[in-house]
């Protein structure tokens, strides 16, 4: 019920024909930035026409963190996928007597809607309930600035095995790819304290931008699946104008993270600025 009020009071007072002008508005409020989307040229500006201009069914499968997992199984192999311990449409039909001490709680229909549990005996499942009620009430497509391939995936309830390195860490390596071919690489640090980004072209040099956050001064080591990672990213963008791939690397292994078409919902701003017209010339609008 509270889903469909939301989506009811959305639609009641923006009619789809209104979508690009509330774009705009959303944009410049969350840029500072001007949205042309007759003529865009930029990286963020290409998100954006992505978002309401690109029809592709396959991205809201593809976009479906449950989904996707049968896609990847037949696209590139079992053994990329993180272990899935359930999956649920209702947070009551959980047993959590039955997880094992660590696990991972997600949403399948957005992003950033999780619970790392590390710690079982710690865990506050009465807090939990509540947030995954309010995320499973939600349409993601609407949250974020009209990523409306998010729109029609229904939701569900993932718990994930909890993945680690045998030093505690856990890299989440992003593959940016644009026309189906891996471009770039950005490995996010500390992302719920200072939150770092450092990109990395292929063969592992800094890139001379940043996107949205700082690089993190050290900088990051290598992965060492790093071929194998390009070669599955691009497989599994082929024929895509641009999407992100992302992988885990633990202990030698990869893992498929999942696949984002619109990152940060193109709202990162990219430094320096002339840079961010340098990217949008790698992605071929249709």
């Amino acid at each position: 019920m509270l889903k469909e009020g939301l989506e009811y009071l959305h639609e009641r007072f923006t009619a789809q024909e209104n979508y690009p002008r509330e774009l705009k508005k959303w944009y410049e409020k969350n840029t500072g930035l001007k949205l042309d989307l007759n003529n865009p040229v930029t990286y963020n500006e290409k998100i954006q026409w992505i978002k309401l201009n690109y029809r592709n069914p396959l991205m809201t499968t593809l976009s479906d963190k449950y989904l996707v997992r049968d896609w990847i199984r037949d696209k590139i192999g079992e053994e990329y996928l993180v272990p899935l311990l359930g999956a649920y449409d209702r947070f009551s039909d959980i047993d959590f007597a039955a997880l094992p001490n660590r696990f991972v709680m997600k949403t399948n229909h957005g992003s950033s809607w999780n619970i790392i549990v590390k710690d079982k005996s710690k865990f506050n499942p009465l807090s939990a309930r509540l947030k995954f009620f309010i995320w499973m009430h939600l349409n993601y497509a609407y949250t974020t600035g009209y990523q409306l391939h998010y729109k029609n995936i229904r939701p569900k309830i993932l718990i994930e095995k909890y993945l680690e390195n045998e030093r505690g860490m856990l890299r989440d390596y992003k593959v940016l790819t644009f026309g189906g071919k891996a471009h770039y690489i950005w490995v996010d640090s500390d992302r719920f304290t200072d939150h770092h980004r450092n990109v990395y072209d292929l063969d592992w040099n800094s890139a001379p931008f940043e996107i949205g956050k700082h690089n993190l001064p050290e900088g990051i080591s290598r992965p060492a699946n790093l071929k194998l990672m390009v070669e599955l990213a691009e497989k599994l963008a082929e024929g895509f104008p641009m999407v992100r791939v992302d992988f885990y690397e633990v202990d030698g292994r990869l893992y498929f993270g999942e696949m984002t078409f619109t990152n940060c919902s193109g709202i990162d701003l990219v430094r320096p600025p002339e840079y961010d017209k340098v990217l949008g010339d790698m992605i071929p609008l249709p």
